[in-house]
C-alpha cells in the first residue's frame, strides 16, 4: 500500500491515548507513552489543538479530546443505519427484559457498541457507546464470528487492541499474555473511548485459528482455537449466543444477529446483566433468550423492507 505518513500516525496515536481513559495526559506522559521528543509532541499537540480534535487545560496545561473529534465520532454512530433502525427496538426489549442493552457490529477483529440503552432502573451506569468489546469472550461478538459473511472466525485472535478491566467499565477488555507494548499505555492501534487497550498477538498465515492469544478474562473465558470453533459450531445451530462470566465475573450477556435484506448478518442485539438475574442453573435464562432473538428479529424485519 506504499509508505505511510508519520506525523500522521502520530496523531493518531495521541488521539488514541487520550481516548484510553477519563483523565487528562500532560506533555511529559504523553512523550513518555509515544517515545517522542517534547518538541516533536508540542508541534503535533499544537495542529490537533488548532483543529479542534484536542483541547488543552489552561489551568493545569494537559491535554484531552477536543469537542471537534467527539463530535465526529457521535455523527458516526448516528448515521449509522443499524443503529437508527434499531432504537425503538431495543428500547422495547429493555422495558421487557429489564436489563441492559447493547447493539454491535464487527469492527477491527472485535465489537464496537452503537448502541446502548441502560437499565431501567435506578442504579449507576456508564455508557458503553463507542466500546471496543473482545469478540471471543462476548455474547455479541460470538454472534458476528459465527455468522461472519467472509468466515474469517480467525479475527478474534488479530484484533488489534484487547482493553483491560476498570471499575468504571464492567465490560472492558484484558490484556493478553504474550501481548505486545503499543496501544493506549504506548502507542495505541484503535481508538476505544474510555479505557486503555494493549495488542492482541495475531492469528496464523491463512486466517486459521491460532491456539494462544486470546486474553482470559475470568476463569471461564475462552482462550483455545478448537473450544471457540465448537461454540460458534453451538451458535450457527441454535441462532443465538451467550457469555456466562466469560468476560466479567457475575455477569451473562445474550445476544442474536441481526440480518440485512441479503440475509447477511450486520450486527448482533443483546442484553447484559447479573448472573442471578439471566442464569438459572449456569445456564442462560431461556425467557430472556426468547426476547431477544423476537428483537432481533423485528429488527431484521425492518433492514428487510
Amino acid at each position: 500500500m506504499g509508505e505511510t505518513i508519520q506525523s500522521v500516525e502520530r496523531a493518531a496515536g495521541i488521539l488514541r491515548l487520550l481516548a484510553s481513559g477519563p483523565r487528562e495526559l500532560g506533555v511529559a506522559e504523553l512523550a513518555r507513552a509515544m517515545g517522542l521528543p517534547k518538541g516533536t509532541l508540542h508541534g503535533i499537540l499544537r495542529t490537533l489543538v488548532h483543529v479542534g480534535f484536542v483541547e488543552q487545560d489552561e489551568a493545569t496545561g494537559r491535554y484531552r479530546l477536543g469537542g471537534t473529534l467527539l463530535h465526529l465520532g457521535s455523527s458516526y454512530l448516528d448515521v449509522n443505519v443499524l443503529r437508527t433502525r434499531s432504537l425503538n427496538w431495543a428500547d422495547a426489549l429493555a422495558g421487557r427484559s429489564r436489563e441492559s442493552v447493547w447493539i454491535g457490529t464487527a469492527h477491527e477483529g472485535g465489537v464496537l457498541v452503537v448502541h446502548h440503552v441502560f437499565r431501567p432502573d435506578d442504579s449507576m451506569q456508564v455508557l458503553q457507546v463507542g466500546t471496543l468489546l473482545p469478540a471471543h469472550a462476548t455474547a455479541l461478538g460470538k454472534v458476528l464470528l459465527a455468522y461472519d459473511p467472509y468466515g474469517d472466525a480467525g479475527a478474534a485472535f488479530h484484533a488489534p487492541s484487547a482493553p483491560e478491566p476498570t471499575a468504571s467499565h464492567r465490560t472492558a477488555f484484558a490484556t493478553a499474555p504474550s501481548a505486545t507494548p503499543g496501544t493506549p499505555s504506548a502507542i495505541a492501534p484503535s481508538a476505544t473511548p474510555g479505557m486503555p487497550s494493549a495488542t492482541a498477538p495475531s492469528a496464523a498465515a491463512g486466517g486459521e485459528l491460532a491456539v494462544e492469544g486470546l486474553a482470559a478474562f475470568t476463569p471461564r473465558t475462552l482462550t483455545r482455537a478448537d473450544d471457540l470453533a465448537k461454540e460458534l459450531e453451538l451458535v450457527r445451530g441454535r441462532g443465538w449466543a451467550c457469555d456466562v462470566e466469560e468476560l466479567v465475573e457475575g455477569e451473562v450477556s445474550i445476544a442474536a444477529p441481526i440480518r440485512d435484506a441479503r440475509g447477511v448478518t450486520v450486527g448482533a442485539i443483546g442484553v447484559r446483566g447479573a448472573v442471578e438475574r439471566l442464569a438459572e442453573g449456569g445456564e442462560p435464562s431461556i425467557t430472556i433468550v426468547s426476547y431477544v432473538r423476537d428483537a432481533a428479529r423485528a429488527i431484521t424485519r425492518d433492514l428487510s423492507r
